[in-house]
C-alpha cells in the first residue's frame, strides 16, 4: 500500500488525489488543509454570483469522498503552530504540496502603505468568508473606487462593488458583507490597466457581465482605444471579442445612471495621495505602447479621486517553513512535480498547482499539471525505495499538536450553514469565522 499526503484540498490538490487513486489501485490519499473547509479558491476565490463556476465544488467533492481518499481540515503544516514539513514527510511515503499562491503583488509606489488601499485579495477573501479575513472598513465613506488590474479578478471585484443588494441576496455571501455592501456609497468604480484594451487578460464572458448591471453605465474613453496600434486581425479570437465589446461601449451614447464604471487603459499608477490620513486619490502617468509589447511612459499625467485603492496585478506563492523557494518566481523549485533541493531531487516530496507553475492558468489548467507531478510520483514508488504499508498519520498529527476535522465536520459546517440561510430567509450563508467553523466543526454529529 502507498500512503499519499496531498497538502491542499483546492482544485490542484483534488486533482492530484484524483489521478492517484485513478492510477493505482491501492494507494491511500490523505488530503490535509489548513482550513476546516475543503475546495480552496473555488470556495474562497470564486465570485459569489458566479454559481455556474462554484458548481465546480461538486466534482471536487466527489473525489473527497472517494474510498481511498480521506479529508483532514484544520491542519496546518510548517510555519508556527504547524507540522513541521521534516514531520509529515516521515509519516507518508510520498507528500505532494499543492498549497496555490497565498500573496498578491505589489504595486511598489509611494502611498501604498496608506488605509483605504487593499489588494483585491484581501477583498475578495472578506465578501468569500474566508476565516482569515475581517471587515477592514473597505467601504467606510467611501463614493469612488479605483481597481487596477486588467484581468477577471479586477472584473469580480469591480462587479461586486456595483452589484445591487437584491442580486447577492441568493448567493452564499456572508450576512455582514452582504449588509456592509448594502449600504455603500460607491457610486463610480474606475478599473485601470497600465498597457492597451489588447493585452488585458480578461475574459469576454466577465467584461460583458459589466454591461448587465442594473442602474449602472460603463464608459470607455474613444482615446485610450485609440491609443492602442495592435491590428486587431493579428490577435486571438478572444481578445478580437474583448475589443468589439469594448468598442460597443466606447461608441454608445452617453446616458444617466446612478452608478458608473469607467473602464481604462494606458494609466500607470505612480503614487497614491493621501487625504486625512487615508488614500484621497491615485496620481497616474499616461503611457505608450513601446514597440516591443510593453508599454513607455510620456511624462504625463492625472489625478483620479477614490477612497478605496484595489490592486489586482496577480497573486503571488510564499515561502512553507522547510520547502525550497524560489524568490524571483514565488515557487517551489521542481523537476516533473519533483521537488529539487539544492539541485537534487528530494525524494517523496512533490509540487502541484500554482505553487509548482506560477499563478497562471484556469482551474482545468491544473489537470495536465496534477497528472505530469502524479506520473512522477508513481515512476518514483515503483522503484525498490517503495516502503512496505505505513501505520495511520492521524494520531501521530495529533501527537504534533494538530487536530484534525474530519470529512463529517466538514458536513457539519455545511449543514450550519443551510440552516442559517434558511433562517434569514436566503440559500446557504457561508460561515465566516474561525471560532464558529471549528465549533460547528468538532461538535458531536448525529
Amino acid at each position: 500500500m502507498l500512503r499519499v499526503a496531498v497538502v491542499g484540498s483546492g482544485p490542484s490538490g483534488c486533482y492530484t488525489a484524483q489521478q492517484l487513486v485513478q492510477r493505482d489501485p491501492e494507494v491511500r490519499v490523505d488530503v490535509l488543509d489548513r482550513l476546516p473547509c475543503p475546495y480552496g479558491l473555488v470556495r474562497y476565490g470564486v465570485a459569489p454570483d458566479h454559481e455556474k463556476i462554484k458548481s465546480l465544488q461538486d466534482g471536487l467533492r466527489t473525489v473527497l469522498e472517494h474510498e481511498r481518499v480521506r479529508f483532514l481540515g484544520g491542519v496546518r503544516v510548517g510555519g508556527p503552530g504547524g507540522v513541521p514539513v521534516k514531520v509529515l514527510r516521515g509519516l507518508y511515503d510520498a507528500v505532494v504540496y499543492c498549497v496555490g499562491a497565498a500573496t498578491d503583488r505589489h504595486l511598489r509606489i509611494p502611498g501604498e502603505e496608506l488605509p483605504g488601499c487593499w489588494s483585491a485579495t484581501e477583498f475578495v477573501a472578506w465578501y468569500s468568508a474566508h476565516p482569515d479575513a475581517a471587515d477592514a472598513g473597505f467601504l467606510r465613506d467611501v463614493r469612488s473606487a479605483v481597481v487596477i488590474g486588467a484581468g477577471n479578478v479586477a472584473v469580480d471585484v469591480t462587479r461586486m462593488l456595483m452589484r445591487g443588494a437584491a442580486e447577492l441576496w441568493p448567493t452564499d455571501m456572508p450576512q455582514g458583507a452582504l449588509d456592509t455592501l448594502a449600504r455603500s456609497g460607491v457610486r463610480e468604480v474606475r478599473m485601470v490597466a497600465r498597457r492597451g484594451p489588447a493585452q488585458a487578460r480578461f475574459t469576454t464572458k466577465e467584461l460583458r457581465e459589466l454591461g448587465t448591471l442594473p442602474g449602472t453605465r460603463v464608459v470607455v474613453p474613444q482615446e485610450d482605444l485609440a491609443l492602442d496600434p495592435v491590428d486587431t486581425e493579428t490577435l486571438p479570437a478572444a481578445r478580437r471579442r474583448n475589443l468589439d465589446v469594448l468598442r460597443g461601449w466606447a461608441e454608445r451614447p452617453p446616458a444617466v445612471a446612478g452608478r458608473q464604471i469607467r473602464l481604462r487603459f494606458f494609466l500607470r499608477p505612480v503614487e497614491l495621495l493621501a487625504d486625512g490620513g487615508r488614500v484621497g486619490a491615485v496620481r497616474f502617468e499616461r503611457t505608450a505602447p513601446d514597440g516591443r509589447g510593453g508599454v513607455t511612459g510620456t511624462g504625463r499625467y492625472e489625478k483620479v479621486p477614490a477612497q478605496l485603492v484595489l490592486r489586482s496585478v496577480g497573486y503571488r506563492g510564499v515561502p512553507l517553513e522547510g520547502l525550497p523557494f524560489d524568490e524571483p518566481s514565488g515557487t517551489v523549485p521542481h523537476s516533473a512535480g519533483r521537488v529539487v533541493r539544492d539541485g537534487v531531487v528530494s525524494p517523496g516530496e512533490y509540487v502541484a498547482g500554482w505553487i509548482k507553475r506560477g499563478p497562471s492558468g484556469v482551474i482545468g489548467s491544473n489537470r495536465p499539471c496534477a497528472k505530469e507531478t502524479v506520473a512522477s510520483l508513481l515512476a518514483d514508488a515503483a522503484g525498490p525505495a517503495r516502503s512496505d504499508m505505513r501505520a495511520d498519520a492521524v494520531p501521530a498529527l495529533l501527537a504534533a499538536g494538530a487536530e484534525p476535522v474530519p470529512w463529517g465536520g466538514w458536513l457539519a459546517i455545511e449543514r450550519a450553514e443551510a440552516e442559517l440561510g434558511a433562517r434569514l430567509g436566503r440559500g446557504v450563508v457561508k460561515l465566516a469565522d474561525w471560532d464558529t467553523l471549528l465549533a460547528v466543526a468538532r461538535s458531536p454529529q448525529p
